[in-house]
């Protein structure tokens, strides 16, 4: 069965409506929704984020590179999505969301707690894709619920707000992560029941992963709501979700659809470059000590990242109430300049001071367009390809603003400088490049973004 979506009458139209007619979710509940979901976002990142504060262990043991340290922060959760993103997309449109997301967060603590005992780099690689099962299953299915959940005018700053999930995840893992590195420094190995004599840097990975039981119950006080947009056929039956019918869908607005992606790789990239390497540049170039470190990203994290999530989805919002309908991109370009101007050349000065200035304003800037972005896309899809558009953009986000962003800082020293204390200059490189790139792209998106959206309203009414 063929889609479209015009505006001229066909006998086979398809078009979005409101089901359930004018009954809206309770605001407060809504809110506890939002809350559950950003703390299980938090969850996953905690475990991702772990990984950076114990590259000297991991390097010393298993006898790895920065290049393929990058490669477990990066590249081992894109493989996820590889194979099974859109899959879980597709499954996220026609299933129960709230039972996804439960299932999935018991596979990544159990793999998160398995990284304590791979005894090689090709195990420890392994458990981490396994890893990335977390936001594969999480994200889609906590956009759809979203979406059902708050009214047009407020996904942007919803999705924002869920976004905290990612800097409130990655700031308690460098708090959490640092104390414990250094409070286990001078123990080299620990005995534990079941697992035995173990170096005590494998410990964290126990810590942060075994709690994740208790965000899976939590998940089962989240009530699967009414969906919403969908799309009818002319007889008044509600659509299909095969990959087929969504493929139509995303092949009508694809120029908002890459655009919107490609865009966001390259924040992506700039936003992993930091978050995954300045620790190690911290450690490395100031002699910090990783609980140092680790208190310092993190109040620029929960400060500076969080607050710039939050404006980006109130600038956003008020942009289109206002009839400004690419407000999502706006605030992507005012990002991408604000990136260069001050997060580029953050890890090139010798006063730390002002290296940690110009990080909070840098990373206040990155921070704007990353729950609007989605936003964008959820507000020109109909409900029955939502999880799978969003499928579609964590994959190209993962595939290759993790990636990069992980891996390039890395391969920057080891092939281009052939100096592990240049990790500033390879971070800086990686940000400026992507940065410049990221304006560009969203600089295009502009007017097809402009057309899909007033496309998918006049649908509406």
């Amino acid at each position: 069965m063929g889609m479209s979506i015009q505006s001229e009458k066909a006998d086979n139209e398809i078009t979005p409506k409101q089901v359930g007619g004018d009954e809206k979710p309770h605001s407060r509940y809504a809110w506890y929704v939002l809350a559950i979901l950003t703390g299980m976002y938090m969850f996953s990142f905690v475990d991702r984020q772990i990984l950076s504060l114990l590259v000297p262990s991991i390097k010393r043991d298993l006898g790895v590179s920065d290049s393929q340290i990058g490669l477990l922060q990066g590249l081992a959760f894109a493989l996820f999505y590889t194979f099974m993103g859109l899959p879980l997309g597709r499954t996220v449109d026609s299933c129960n969301r709230r039972n996804i997301i439960a299932v999935c967060i018991t596979i990544w603590s159990f793999f998160t707690a398995l990284c304590a005992v791979a005894r090689s780099y090709f195990t420890l690689f392994l458990t981490r894709v396994g890893v990335g099962v977390g936001e594969a299953g999480l994200s889609p299915a906590a956009f759809s619920l979203i979406a059902d959940y708050f009214p047009k005018e407020r996904i942007g700053t919803a999705i924002s707000v869920y976004y905290f999930g990612l800097f409130l995840g990655s700031s308690l893992a460098l708090l959490v992560g640092g104390i414990t590195v250094d409070a286990l420094a001078s123990t080299p190995f620990l005995t534990v029941p079941v697992l035995g004599t173990i170096a005590s840097w494998r410990i964290t990975f126990l810590i942060v992963g075994l709690p994740g039981l208790v965000f899976a119950l939590l998940a089962f006080t989240v009530r699967e709501p009414l969906r919403r947009n969908l799309m009818l056929l002319s007889d008044g039956r509600a659509a299909g979700t095969s990959f087929r019918e969504a493929f139509v869908q995303m092949r009508l607005k694809w120029k908002s659809v890459l655009g919107t992606s490609v865009g966001m790789i390259f924040q992506s990239t700039c936003n992993y470059a930091v978050t995954m390497w300045a620790p190690t540049f911290f450690l490395r170039v100031h002699g910090w000590k990783a609980a140092q470190a680790g208190k310092a990203l993190a109040v620029i994290m929960i400060v500076f990242a969080c607050g710039g999530m939050y404006v980006g989805g109130i600038l956003s919002d008020r942009w289109q109430k206002r009839g400004i309908a690419d407000g999502p991109i706006r605030v992507a370009v005012i990002s991408a300049v604000g990136i260069f101007l001050f997060l580029t050349p953050a890890a090139l000065l010798s006063d730390v001071r002002w290296t940690l200035a110009l990080m909070g304003v840098g990373m206040f800037l990155l921070s704007l367009p990353m729950g609007v972005a989605v936003a964008a896309l959820q507000l020109i899809f109909p409900n029955q390809v939502r999880g799978q558009v969003a499928a579609l953009f964590l994959f190209f986000l993962n595939l290759g603003g993790q990636t990069m962003g992980g891996w390039l800082p890395g391969f920057f020293n080891d092939y281009l400088f052939h100096n592990e204390h240049m990790i500033g200059t390879s971070i800086s490189l990686t940000v400026g490049a992507a940065s410049v790139l990221m304006l560009f792209v969203f600089l295009a998106t502009m007017r097809p973004y402009r057309t899909h959206y007033r496309m998918m309203q006049d649908l509406q009414g």
